[in-house]
């Protein structure tokens, strides 16, 4: 597939997660490593139709501020698949958690899955639910699908609100539509509330604050992505387990790329 053929396919992608979309990206990026401005734009293009993934950006960032973008394309992909962040969450999940989790989440579901023994309530996000539900089941994975009006009770009932965010910085973290109220019900019912961020979700203050103005902007209540407060959340769980919230912001590993601050190309 040409590049620019593999970056369009890559750019209107919907459905896919984040990690995999950034993967699908680095090979399309690394191609444009002797196109300095070819570059800039096909990253902005990027993060304009993907604008609530955290990798994408991420690695968006990587290759415009390297010396040599192709490597910095690969390097990232190697730092992507070396992401320990499902094995450490299930881990960290207790012994057969009831958990309530948002749509399809990634990470997440990766956990649950080696883990086995949780009880999942999977509220159906963007049509997504009940396709996690039987993907879930297929691993032998007690799992029920929930209506979205139904958030706050999974929520109250869960011993852990189970949340992946697509992105985190200083002002909170985007996550599936549903996110926010599962979080304020869970944390006012004293669930356990967790924000799964693995490598790449992690964003610098100015890069974050990018990405959540297009997240926020226009009518929230109709968009499939939110920002959620910190404040709702008790600890995020990273390639390393479960954090507090100050060492999660503290892992952001990408500079600042000022090409990518500007509003949509």
């Amino acid at each position: 597939m040409h590049p620019i053929e593999r970056l369009r396919y890559v750019a209107r992608a919907a459905g896919e997660g984040p990690a995999l979309l950034a993967r699908e990206a680095a090979g399309a990026l690394a191609s444009f490593a002797g196109d300095p401005p070819g570059l800039v734009t096909a990253c902005r293009r990027l993060v304009d139709r993907q604008p609530a993934s955290g990798p994408v950006w991420w690695l968006a960032a990587r290759v415009l501020t390297a010396g040599d973008a192709s490597a910095a394309a690969w390097q990232a992909v190697e730092l992507l698949d070396d992401d320990g962040t499902a094995a450490a969450l299930a881990s960290a999940l207790p012994q057969d958690a009831l958990v309530t989790v948002i749509g399809w989440p990634e990470q997440a579901g990766d956990a649950l899955r080696r883990r086995g023994d949780c009880r999942v309530l999977v509220v159906d996000a963007c049509d997504d639910g009940e396709p996690f539900v039987h993907w879930l089941a297929r691993a032998s994975v007690e799992a029920e699908l929930v209506d979205p009006e139904g958030v706050g009770a999974a929520a109250a009932a869960s011993d852990v609100v189970l949340l992946e965010a697509t992105a985190l910085g200083c002002g909170g973290f985007v996550g599936a539509a549903g996110s926010r109220a599962a979080a304020a019900v869970g944390r006012h019912a004293r669930s356990t509330v967790w924000v799964v961020a693995g490598v790449g979700r992690v964003l610098p203050d100015r890069m974050w604050l990018a990405l959540a103005g297009r997240i926020d902007d226009g009518e929230p209540w109709h968009a499939p992505d939110e920002v959620v407060p910190l404040d709702l959340v008790d600890a995020v769980v990273g390639p390393r387990g479960l954090e507090q919230l100050g060492d999660a912001l503290r892992r952001a590993d990408c500079p600042v790329a000022p090409e990518l601050l500007r509003g949509p190309a």
